[in-house]
């Protein structure tokens, strides 16, 4: 069967695991080397990535051309504004047409409906690089991020604060298959899907939600928050009032057990939903963090390609 990557649980706990050690891995076989050298075994070599965005990005676009590169592939990029796609070719087809000329397909968009069309369709991997349902590509790089740091992910304590967004539902997804914990600081009217938390709490994890942003980082192991305003949302002014009692600050961060660590997945807004003296302090871990974007994006495509896992 085709190994599409639209949410974590299509790898599920086992397979990602494997990514977590085999990123571990080829990241330390490359240390010192330039940043564009194939790995010594080309694992990809001769395969093409093509990539969708329908959405902005930096790190998305960067890092899994930078890893298609590294695994000895190659990767092309793709637009709604100079592909068919926004002329109004459908998912379907253009789904076809690329499994025809292409070994994967990346893409970023918005409706996760859309990428669940493309899988559909595809006879080559889907591979989800943000949809506004989830973000599975970002937590295996966080999780990456805190393991090489020395966490031990079951059992661990992880707080979200702000908005119940698709980065915090690849989170609570990331809970139940690996069994740590996440406890949940938002404001009313902005809670996460509730289908996310079920299935984790289902599979053994402790998903909790709360309005107290203080009972949310108490004794936590990680504190994570993002943007709160996207690309084109609406009622910028009344959310960013919803959400300031979430911000997170130094004086936050003492609740979480000493040596903690921040993670925000970026572009992040200073002053926002986190303090510069947080996201540039020693608890910080945002640049390994998104530079291990490259890393777990390197093994979500030697599992999509079934290399791995």
């Amino acid at each position: 069967m085709t190994r599409h990557f639209l949410n974590l649980s299509d790898a599920g706990g086992d397979a990602i695991a494997a990514m977590l050690a085999d990123a571990i891995d080829r990241k330390a076989a490359r240390r010192g080397q330039p940043k564009g050298k194939t790995d010594a075994d080309a694992p990809l070599a001769g395969h093409t990535l093509a990539m969708i965005f329908e959405k902005n990005s930096t790190r998305t676009r960067v890092s899994f051309d930078m890893a298609i590169r590294q695994l000895g592939g190659t990767s092309l990029i793709l637009d709604g504004a100079t592909s068919q796609l926004g002329r109004g070719e459908t998912i379907a087809d253009t789904a076809r047409v690329l499994s025809r000329m292409c070994d994967m397909i990346m893409i970023r968009t918005d409706d996760h409906a859309k990428i669940e069309e493309m899988a559909h369709h595809a006879t080559v991997p889907v591979i989800n690089g943000l949809t506004d349902m989830s973000h599975p590509c970002q937590i295996v790089a966080d999780l990456l991020t805190v393991v090489e740091h020395g966490l031990a992910l079951p059992g661990s304590q992880w707080a979200w604060l702000g908005d119940g967004n698709n980065v915090l539902h690849s989170i609570i997804e990331a809970a139940g298959l690996l069994k740590f914990g996440v406890r949940i600081a938002v404001p009313e009217g902005y809670e996460p899907d509730s289908a996310f938390a079920g299935r984790a709490q289902a599979a053994g994890a402790a998903i909790t939600l709360t309005r107290d942003p203080v009972a949310a980082v108490a004794g936590a192991d990680v504190v994570v928050t993002d943007t709160w305003i996207s690309m084109g949302q609406a009622h910028a002014d009344e959310k960013l009032k919803a959400m300031m009692p979430y911000q997170v600050t130094s004086a936050l961060m003492a609740h979480a057990k000493p040596g903690a660590r921040f993670l925000h997945c970026l572009p992040a807004h200073r002053g926002e939903e986190v303090v510069p003296e947080v996201i540039d302090g020693p608890q910080s871990l945002i640049w390994d963090e998104a530079e291990n974007r490259i890393h777990a994006q390197k093994s979500v495509l030697l599992w999509a390609a079934d290399r791995l896992g």
